[in-house]
């Protein structure tokens, strides 16, 4: 298992087993693309009037990013902090790469935030110019903000109203190409500075700046790609809110270091819709999107005469016929892949526990999900399955040229905290050195806050946050994210959340508070018109055969009925400091 002391248990070195090529900075990255792949599409996306796909090569792309760079330096944006939030799209991504290829630091914002939160954000990363589409746009009381921020929307055609036109900047870029300016074109870059400035969700407290810098990027790209293989024929469709690390690193830079293409979803609704449009062969999700789609996939399958049975039947014999090295995948799922656009092959899943049998059942489609685990610190991968390693229990294994250790384990169950440390973990917090203190060490290690385990072979298996972690009165440990993976193993149950509580002598206990999910309630108690007492029924046996797999000390003693979803975050986990009113619902 590696080093082993008193208090640390080391993983052992991950080997590399695909050859990659060197990319200093981000600039390198688009420049080897350029001449390796510019002629390949880069971006398939709608046009603005539905008529059809607009094409977007990979040598267009860099002269877009050229022309921005440029208009920015010319506007005196450079070395500025520079923000972006909207609806995931083309001009997103150009803004980015722009930003941080030549010009300054970038700061990407979620779009879903309130506009005090997102007015915190620019005034805490001292951003001086904004990039916005119209929704975001309209929720922006710009009386209240800096005046000294301008504001470039990507919807404009002309400058109106003291905000300005991002197709007019960019026209802006290329005429001054066109004359010779080249100081976006011959920036210097530090791969060692910041260029990326994100704000965490907040799922733990109050957001903080992670500093992360072309250095970060560039090791999580080598490292990533020399276990996992994307091709230039793949097409890449992003989903996830782009101002999230996970989404960012792989559509940002992954499909262009190994010259893919990208399209973009109209929204979550309309995923399986977009699938069919444009016929995508990797994505990237978190569980919530993954077990939506399954259960939609399952009823489908359930919905057919013998559906059930046929599944379990396929699936048993093509993994007969996958050992022989015959795939009939296809002859039995092509219902299910078609689903998927035909060319689903590679799903790359992270952010939250997600349940085995899902990945399992994916497999059997044919679509293999690769289950990791990151954080924003971590720009964002630390450890994750690969290539020749589909675990549906365990994250797998740490990046190659990363050191990974589980601190102070318990003697028993042999989970303690996860560190890390590589290349890719980030500067620290901006002006914030108390908080970047607290999280790295004096020897490079990140704390990551997450409890692991790791077993004999260096995989590694996630317990749960250390913040959430219930102690009883006799010392027992009992880490909620295990008992709310059990309960969400029932279909009635579309959210849950664990928490510890005190009963009337003042003992801690485990509580749940549980959001049903309304249409499976209604197929398993046969009817539309359900009362309370129906609920608190059938939820007294869902908790009763969630305890009946524990052991005592690890019971949930109570439970409320939420009528409401839990508040998330962007990666769509549960924001626990937010989700107070436990008793909204039914007791």
């Amino acid at each position: 298992m590696g080093k082993n002391t008193r208090n640390e248990i080391y993983a052992p070195p991950t080997k590399s087993f695909y050859k990659v090529r060197q990319v200093r900075d981000l600039k390198d990255l688009m420049a080897q693309t350029k001449e390796l792949y510019g002629s390949r599409y880069a971006f398939e996306i709608k046009k603005r009037d539905k008529s059809g796909m607009q094409y977007i090569t990979y040598n267009e792309y860099c002269n877009d990013i050229d022309a921005l760079g440029t208009a920015l330096i010319e506007m005196g944006c450079k070395d500025k902090h520079i923000a972006v939030s909207a609806n995931n799209r083309y001009e997103w991504c150009l803004s980015y790469m722009s930003v941080v290829n030549g010009t300054g630091v970038i700061v990407p914002i979620d779009k879903e935030l309130l506009f005090p939160d997102i007015n915190g954000i620019l005034e805490s990363s001292e951003a001086k110019l904004l990039f916005c589409d119209k929704p975001l746009l309209s929720t922006l009381e710009r009386d209240k903000m800096n005046p000294e921020i301008q504001i470039v929307c990507f919807d404009y055609e002309e400058d109106t109203d003291g905000v300005l036109s991002f197709s007019k900047l960019v026209a802006k870029g290329k005429s001054l190409l066109a004359k010779g300016d080249r100081r976006f074109i011959e920036a210097e870059i530090d791969p060692d500075k910041m260029s990326t400035l994100l704000f965490t969700s907040g799922t733990t407290g109050a957001a903080k700046g992670v500093m992360l810098c072309h250095r970060n990027f560039c090791f999580e790209i080598m490292s990533a790609m020399s276990v996992l293989k994307i091709y230039p024929e793949d097409c890449g469709i992003s989903m996830l809110p782009l101002h999230h690390t996970y989404e960012s690193t792989i559509i940002l830079f992954f499909a262009p270091y190994c010259g893919a293409k990208v399209t973009f979803c109209d929204g979550f609704k309309y995923v399986l819709k977009n699938m069919k449009e444009f016929s995508p062969s990797v994505f990237v999700a978190v569980p919530l999107i993954l077990e939506t789609v399954h259960r939609r996939l399952m009823q489908r399958i359930k919905a057919k005469p013998h559906g059930e049975l046929m599944f379990k039947v396929g699936s048993k014999v093509c993994k007969t016929a996958s050992k022989f090295g015959i795939d009939l995948k296809k002859v039995f799922f092509k219902e299910i892949q078609e689903a998927f656009g035909g060319n689903m092959r590679l799903i790359i899943c992270g952010a939250a526990p997600i349940r085995p049998e899902i990945l399992r059942d994916f497999d059997a489609f044919g679509i293999q999900i690769l289950f990791g685990y990151g954080l924003t610190e971590c720009a964002p991968l630390a450890v994750m399955n690969n290539d020749k390693l589909h675990l549906a229990e365990s994250v797998g294994l740490a990046l190659p040229e990363t050191e990974a250790k589980i601190i102070d384990p318990d003697p028993q169950t042999g989970v303690g905290e996860l560190c890390v440390k590589g290349k890719m973990v980030m500067l620290g917090y901006y002006k914030n050195q108390q908080a970047t203190d607290e999280v790295l060490d004096s020897d490079g290690f990140l704390h990551t806050g997450d409890l692991a385990r790791l077993d004999e072979k260096g995989r590694f298996y996630i317990s749960g946050r250390i913040k959430n972690v219930i102690v009883t009165e006799n010392g027992k440990n009992i880490y909620p994210e295990e008992l709310e993976y059990h309960l969400t193993l029932n279909s009635v149950v579309s959210e849950a959340m664990v928490f510890a509580d005190t009963n009337a002598r003042g003992e801690t206990i485990v509580k749940a508070s549980i959001f049903p999910d309304d249409e499976e309630v209604r197929a398993v108690l046969g009817k539309d018109d359900y009362t309370d007492d129906d609920l608190q029924k059938l939820f007294k046996e869902v908790v009763k055969e969630v305890n009946n797999k524990l052991p005592p000390y690890k019971h949930i003693r109570s439970f409320t009925l939420r009528r409401k979803e839990f508040l998330k975050s962007a990666s769509k986990k549960i924001l626990r400091f937010k989700a107070e009113n436990f008793t909204d619902g039914t007791e």
